[in-house]
């Protein structure tokens, strides 16, 4: 018997898979039974993608559910908030294990923070970087020897996060602070080891003596080990320098002058030179400048995918100790990199002369003896844009040299322009012998 054709008008069987045309049902009524359709790749590919989109979208959603408990201490207050997963890895400080977390003022106390009165009140610098004093944020950064107990490199960097600028204070370590140091020595880079604060940790130990010593707020610290600055350096393929004078660190370790590029154990040997200067200890804080200028230059010259990629390297490596946040971190890299230039940093080093101190042992100790008249000064033109100025009796800088007995001024006026350093035009330069 011949099929019966049941297509309508108009429809397209191709639309519709059948099975069996032969088929009878009751009543001997033929009827068709619609059939799936097998596959195709294009189908398979959109069930996958859709599936990969659902999967994307959950961990999104999850990542960003506030369900990690994250302490966090500001002051004596210790604060445990929920976070995602997202802002957990964001907020966290991986490296601050090393040294701990400092106690800080609490931003909320203006009158401990003798703000301005006339800042203005809609002041938002942009950031959120948990910074004491809104528009400024301010990083200790120390070096140590390679015994890891003295800290040869102290120095301040202010970032001013509304005018895109940054100042920095280095302290000589062999500044005089009898009421913070080691008794035997006196000297600033001794406050890390064995200073005279007791019940608080190393590096809280040093920040409290800048703050009230210096009337300057930190807000964050690094700390970085002798013999992991080679590494570093050389995590970023040297640093690009030109050299005022030849310098032989030792007999078979020398640096002619001119340009180069540092490896890094040249930058170590660069920065830890001293007993060639006819200055000593200030004409390697001079020397320093110069490093520093170079190395600027350099991360400013790195794309953001290097400055990362650097970063990553130097937190797996633990090569640093600090209590910055990985979100901290990349906040000032994007400061850096797109708000400050060599142009706009300063340099400045505490003002004050060298001196003997006699502790009374029979022994005697070379010391750097600060100008507190000038360093009053400095710090209220320079390092509080956003504070009331500071008097004399707000700071705890005890004179070895009173005023009046000075042998010499020639320190009390350092500030230098990285972008004059980096190009030799220096006024400050470091003399030889």
């Amino acid at each position: 018997m011949k099929k019966k054709d049941f297509r309508k008008d108009g429809y397209d069987r191709r639309q519709e898979s059948y099975i069996n045309d032969d088929y009878y049902g009751r009543n001997n009524e033929r009827y068709y039974v619609p059939q799936k359709r097998k596959s195709t790749p294009k189908d398979l590919a959109i069930i996958v993608t859709s599936i990969l989109i659902s999967v994307v979208l959950i961990v999104i959603m999850v990542c960003n559910v506030p369900i990690i408990n994250f302490e966090t201490v500001k002051g004596s207050t210790i604060t445990t908030q929920q976070v995602s997963v997202l802002k957990y890895w964001k907020m966290k400080q991986p490296l601050v294990e090393l040294e701990g977390t400092l106690s800080k003022v609490d931003s909320a106390d203006l009158s401990a923070l003798n703000l301005k009165s006339d800042l203005d009140s809609d002041m938002d610098d942009g950031l959120d970087l948990d910074q004491t004093i809104e528009g400024q944020y301010t990083v200790l950064f120390l070096g140590m020897d390679e015994s890891g107990e003295l800290s040869d490199v102290d120095w301040v960097f202010q970032f001013d996060l509304i005018a895109g600028t940054m100042n920095i204070l280095q302290i000589p370590r062999d500044s005089f602070m009898p009421d913070y140091a080691s008794p035997s020595t006196c000297k600033f880079n001794s406050i890390y080891h064995s200073g005279q604060e007791t019940g608080v940790t190393p590096i809280q130990r040093v920040v409290n003596a800048i703050e009230e010593n210096f009337c300057i707020y930190i807000d964050c610290y690094v700390k970085l080990n002798c013999d992991d600055i080679a590494n570093i350096v050389d995590s970023i393929d040297g640093i690009p320098i030109t050299l005022p004078e030849r310098i032989t660190y030792e007999a078979d370790k020398i640096l002619p002058a001119g340009e180069q590029v540092l490896n890094g154990e040249q930058a170590e040997w660069f920065v830890r030179f001293r007993h060639g200067y006819a200055e000593g200890d200030i004409g390697r804080v001079k020397a320093q400048r110069i490093f520093l200028a170079a190395a600027m230059q350099k991360m400013l010259d790195m794309s953001q995918t290097e400055l990362l990629s650097a970063m990553q390297k130097i937190y797996k490596n633990q090569w640093i100790a600090t209590d910055l946040s990985l979100e901290q971190i990349s906040m000032l890299a994007d400061f850096a990199s797109q708000r400050l230039t060599t142009d706009s940093v300063n340099v400045f080093m505490v003002p004050g002369e060298g001196a003997t101190y006699y502790p009374g042992d029979g022994s005697q100790q070379s010391v750097y003896s600060i100008h507190k008249g000038a360093t009053i000064d400095l710090l209220n033109t320079y390092f509080r844009p956003y504070q009331n100025e500071i008097y004399p009796e707000e700071s705890t800088i005890v004179e070895l040299v009173p005023e009046g007995e000075y042998q010499a001024t020639v320190y009390d006026d350092t500030k230098e322009n990285l972008e004059d350093i980096h190009k030799g035009d220096s006024d400050d330069g470091q003399q030889m012998d």
